[in-house]
C-alpha cells in the first residue's frame, strides 16, 4: 500500500504519522526510531538495581537478538526462577526489545514476578513479512532449550515457561504457542506452561463493534492504522481474513486449540474495553473455551490499548495476575 493511498483512506487520520514511518520511493519504509528513546542492557549494574539485563545473539546473520532479565535475588537463593519468553509489540513492523519502554516493563516484571525474562527481537516486516517472526521465535525456543548461557542454565527452570507479548508480541506468542505445541518433544527440557496474552493484537475482514465505536477515539485505533499495518506484514495477496490475522477464520489456527487443550497449557488473556480489538480478544477467549483451554480473563472496563507499557500503577496490577497466574500453573 502507497504512502497517497494509506493517506486517502484515512481521512484526518495519516496511518504513517501514527505509526512513525515514512515510505521511500522503492516502496519500502523508514522508521523514525528518534520518536522511541532505547535503553542499553546494564549487565553489572549498581547493587542498587534489582535486574541485571544483557543482550545475546541467538542468529547474528538474521540480527535476532534476545535481551535476558535476570532478578539480582536470584545470585543469593537456590531456587531456580520461572521463565517468560516475551514479544514486544509494535504492529510487526515497528519497535523493537531495546526501546526503554519494553526495556523498563521487562526489568521490572522481572522483579516483581520472580522470573527470568527473554525478550526477543525479531525480524520486522515488510522487509521480512510474516510468518518470519513466528519462525524467529521457534528459533529462539529451540536456542534456549540448548543454550550454555550461564544465566539460563544456572537460574532457569525450564520446566515452567511462558509465552508472552503485548499487542502484536501477543498475536506472536499465541501463533508461536500453536507452532510450539507440535513441537514439544522437540524443545525439551524447556516446558511450556501456558500463554500470556496483553492486548493481543488481531483483526478481521470486516470491522467489529468496537472498532467501530472506538475508530475515532484515538488515531491509533482508526482502520486505515490497522490496515496499513496489516498490509505491511502479512503474506503478499493476504486480506485481513488470513489467519495470522484472524484468529477466529475458519480453518485457521482453531483447529490446534484441542493439542493445548491436552497438554494442560493455560490461557491468561489481559485486556480492556477500551481497546478497540476488544471484541476481537474476547472471541478468542470464547473459542479457546468452546474447545476446553483453560483461561484466566482480566478485562477491565476503559483503559486503552497496551496502556501498561507506560503506566506504572497499572502495570504493577498486571504483574500481580503474571505472577498469579504462573504459581497457580
Amino acid at each position: 500500500m502507497s504512502l497517497k493511498i494509506a493517506q486517502n483512506q484515512s481521512g484526518a487520520v495519516d496511518p504513517c504519522q501514527v505509526l512513525h514511518i515514512s515510505f521511500t520511493h522503492d516502496g519500502s519504509i523508514t522508521r523514525h526510531d528518534d520518536k522511541w528513546p532505547k535503553t542499553p542492557a546494564t549487565p553489572d549494574p549498581p547493587i542498587d538495581i534489582p535486574v541485571l539485563s544483557k543482550d545475546v545473539f541467538i542468529n547474528q546473520s538474521n540480527n535476532v537478538w534476545a535481551r535476558i532479565f535476570l532478578p539480582r535475588q536470584a545470585l543469593l537463593e537456590d531456587n531456580k526462577l520461572p521463565l517468560i519468553v516475551y514479544f514486544h509489540g509494535g504492529a510487526f513492523i515497528i519497535c523493537s526489545a531495546d526501546m526503554t519502554a519494553f526495556h523498563n516493563f521487562c526489568l521490572n516484571m522481572a522483579v516483581q514476578v520472580q522470573a527470568v525474562v527473554v525478550s526477543v527481537e525479531y525480524r520486522l516486516a515488510p522487509e521480512h513479512r510474516l510468518p518470519t517472526a513466528y519462525d524467529d521465535a521457534m528459533e529462539v525456543l529451540h536456542w534456549i532449550k540448548s543454550t550454555k548461557e550461564e544465566w539460563l542454565t544456572n537460574f532457569v527452570d525450564f520446566s515452567n515457561c511462558f509465552l508472552m507479548g503485548n499487542s502484536a508480541g501477543g498475536n506472536l506468542a499465541y501463533h508461536a504457542g500453536l507452532r510450539a505445541t507440535a513441537q514439544v518433544e522437540n524443545l525439551q527440557p524447556l516446558k511450556i506452561r501456558g500463554l500470556i496474552l496483553h492486548h493481543p493484537f488481531f483483526g478481521g475482514a470486516n470491522s467489529t463493534d468496537s472498532e467501530l465505536r472506538l475508530a475515532d477515539k484515538n488515531p491509533m485505533y482508526h482502520r486505515s492504522v490497522g490496515e496499513l499495518s496489516w498490509s505491511l506484514c502479512l503474506p503478499l495477496g493476504a486480506d485481513l481474513d488470513h489467519e495470522y490475522c484472524n484468529p477466529a477464520v475458519e480453518g485457521g489456527p482453531k483447529v490446534v486449540l484441542d493439542q493445548i487443550k491436552r497438554l494442560g497449557w493455560k490461557v491468561m488473556m489481559s485486556a480492556c474495553y477500551g481497546d478497540a480489538m476488544i471484541d476481537r480478544q474476547i472471541e478468542l477467549v470464547k473459542i479457546m473455551e468452546e474447545k476446553g483451554v483453560q483461561v484466566l480473563s482480566h478485562i477491565v472496563e476503559g483503559g486503552s490499548h497496551s496502556m501498561e507499557i507506560g503506566d506504572a500503577s497499572k502495570a504493577m496490577v498486571l504483574y500481580s495476575q503474571i505472577k498469579d497466574f504462573i504459581f497457580s500453573s
